[in-house]
Parts: C-alpha cells; structure tokens; sequence
C-alpha cells in the first residue's frame, strides 16, 4: 500500500510540477489573442487547479473564465484506492483475477469506477460545454485517465483503440492534446480535427524535465 500524506484530491503540485505549469503558461502567453484559452475547465483536485492558477498568470490569461468541475476528477478506484498490483494481487485476489478477466474499460472495483463510468461523466461535460460555450477556446486541465477518456469521445473511438494508446505510454504531466473546429464543415461526422497530441515542446524549450509517471500512484495497470 502506498502511505500518503495527503487524500488524493488535497495533493499539491511538486516543485517540479510548478516549472512545468510555468513553462506550458509562458507557451500560452506566447500565442496570439485568437489562439488563446477563453475559458479553462478544471478538474477540483489540488495539483490541476495550482497548474490552471499558474497557467492562466504565466499566460497573462485574466481574460479567462476559470470554472471548477468536479466531473473532470480522475477515475475514482475506490476500495482499490493507494494499492500497487502487487497490492491489489495479495489483499484482493478474487477482485484481481475479475479485473483481469474483464478488462479495465469495464472493471468497476467496489467504491469505484471503471473507464465507461468517467467517460459516462464527460458525455454530460461535453454537452455542457457544446451548450454554454460553443465556438470558445476552451481549456481542460485535467488527469491520466480523464484525458485518454476525452479523446475516446472526441475522437470517436471503440475501446481497443483507446487502450491501445493507454498500453504506449502514459500522458505526459503538462502535455497538451489539442483539437481544431472545422468550420468550413460543422456538419462533417468529425467536426473536431485532431491537432496536438501530448505536446511537450513547451517544457522542452524552457529545458523543463518532462515526466510521464501516472498522476495517481494506486491501482496500477493491469
């Protein structure tokens, strides 16, 4: 079991964590008025809201609307929360081998949620931000699983697309995924064209340490 000081939630950004925000707010303050963020939709936990905060005054991004919401918090893993594999293999045997069995697009532990249940959240999210701030810049700062979940439905995907991206690599702290509005088709069946994926040149240029370890350290992998 991983001893942590903190509730999840309540973790704050490390030192390195703070450079990284700075370096991806100067990167945003660099872009033009018509490229910048107008709103930035963050996720409640401590780490993301710090990492809004340094972006939009590093960005000089006042301009922004800021609103927290709690359906952009990372996959909740419930009774399997603080626990390694190695955890997870000898306290709950039984929950493991259903969880190897099923997959974890579907597995659900107890108290939990499994991938289709975050991605259940951000349909309601992405209605909201279609509905409140259609034709936007708008800014997501969120987690690992929160963001491989956005790219599920923007994206259009089935679950072994999505978890094959999940088994290349985790997503990079401070990295950005970015998608451009075709409005020449807003009719087309994508009319979200993908730009950036796990951007990092930002971090790169200010020579910021780039790390990809996941965001929350329990429930490992399967």
């Amino acid at each position: 079991m991983i001893d942590l000081a903190w509730r999840d939630i309540d973790v704050p950004l490390s030192d390195l964590g703070i450079a990284q925000s700075e370096a991806l707010g100067d990167w945003f303050g660099s872009l033009g008025p018509d490229e910048q963020p107008e709103v930035v939709l963050c996720s409640p936990y401590l780490r993301a809201r710090e990492t809004a905060r340094c972006i939009r005054e590093r960005g000089r991004l006042s301009h922004a609307t800021v609103r927290i919401d709690e359906r952009l918090r990372e996959k909740e893993f419930g009774i399997l929360d603080r626990l390694t594999t190695h955890g997870i293999h000898q306290k709950h045997p039984e929950l493991n081998a259903q969880r190897m069995h099923v997959g974890k697009f579907y597995f659900r532990p107890p108290g939990g949620e499994s991938w289709c249940d975050v991605i259940l959240r951000l349909r309601s999210l992405l209605e909201m931000v279609t509905r409140e701030y259609a034709g936007r810049r708008v800014l997501v700062v969120a987690h690992q699983v929160t963001v491989n979940c956005m790219r599920y439905l923007l994206e259009q995907m089935d679950e072994q697309q999505i978890l094959e991206i999940d088994r290349k690599g985790d997503v990079p702290n401070c990295g950005v995924t970015s998608y451009l509005f075709r409005a020449e088709e807003p009719d087309a069946d994508r009319a979200l064209r993908l730009a950036l994926v796990n951007f990092i040149a930002p971090l790169e240029a200010a020579a910021t340490p780039v790390t990809t370890a996941p965001d929350q350290p329990a429930a490992a992998k399967p």
